[in-house]
């Protein structure tokens, strides 16, 4: 099945609500917009034959500072169980509690690597610096040892398979809260003063900062270009709406990502169950934001 986009809440609502388990967004560039072809079943066998024999190894970043190193455990632990399974699995978590990062039993081919980082005083910091932090783990390491890295949110638990359908050049997660959305609703930042800035009447959907991916080199690509423009805001004494998600939605507006994700990929527990979701693969779970952030 295939579409062209012209009416983001249109298509793409109506697509979610079909009855079909819809499991990702494949994208062609076309003049006049996206070409979205849309996924309703994967064949696992298939796509192990395809992807197996590569001896892949797939990178993924947590953060866990503060009082969020208490979510690492389950996430870890249904990682193990969901997150692309058989393959080689790389776990990078950047904490300030190196001590507490709990013991979970990985299968073969499947490491934990612990990086210390240093505690900020608000949780707008934390969230932007991770663009610094996973663009030096590439510079320092994983542009030797890895194919693919997807940064994830530690405060999330997986409940379904998550597999090498998901895995591809450049990989955008649509917000869980905007799909069903019409653009001028889209939290982009609109002051002009921010790098981060899109104009009214421009973007194709709104991305959740929490999961993004791809293979190294254009990850590298992404995280290096808002650590850049985040610093450039910086000098001039603004802090874009969303921080590192605003930057984010910038930067895969004018860098299209080849595969997006849908909504089942990243679901919200706060937000409950609807008719859309038929399987939600990983979702946040539900938490008192003020308890957890720091000076929030």
């Amino acid at each position: 099945m295939s579409l062209k986009l012209t009416s983001t809440k249109t298509n793409i609502y109506e697509i979610l609500k079909s009855n079909y388990i819809i499991l990702y967004f494949q994208v062609t560039l076309q003049t006049t917009g996206y070409n979205i072809g849309v996924r309703k079943t994967v064949d696992q066998k298939k796509l192990d034959a395809i992807y197996k024999p590569k001896n892949l190894t797939i990178a993924t970043t947590v953060f866990a500072i503060g009082k969020y190193i208490r979510f690492l455990h389950d996430f870890l632990e249904t990682a193990e169980k969901h997150f692309m399974v058989d393959f080689k699995v790389h776990y990078h978590i950047f904490t300030d509690k190196s001590h507490e990062v709990p013991s979970v039993n990985l299968a073969a081919g499947r490491k934990i690597f612990v990086h210390q980082v240093p505690k900020l005083n608000r949780w707008q910091d934390i969230s932007a610096s991770r663009m610094q932090m996973i663009q030096t783990i590439i510079e320092e390491q994983l542009h030797r040892e890895a194919d693919y890295i997807y940064c994830q949110d530690v405060d999330a638990k997986f409940h379904f398979r998550w597999g090498a359908e998901s895995l591809d050049r450049l990989v955008g997660q649509i917000h869980p809260w905007y799909y069903d959305l019409s653009r001028d609703q889209f939290t982009y930042e609109r002051r002009p003063e921010s790098t981060a800035y899109i104009p009214p009447g421009e973007g194709d959907f709104y991305y959740i900062g929490a999961m993004f991916g791809g293979t190294v080199d254009e990850v590298y690509k992404l995280v290096k270009r808002c650590h850049e423009n985040l610093e450039a805001d910086k000098a001039n004494g603004i802090e874009a709406v969303w921080q590192e998600e605003s930057h984010l939605n910038w930067y895969l507006l004018y860098n299209k990502p080849s595969k997006i994700l849908s909504p089942e990929y990243l679901w919200d527990d706060k937000r409950g169950k609807t008719n859309v979701q038929k399987v939600v693969r990983l979702s946040h779970v539900l938490k008192n934001y003020a308890e957890v952030r720091e000076n929030a």
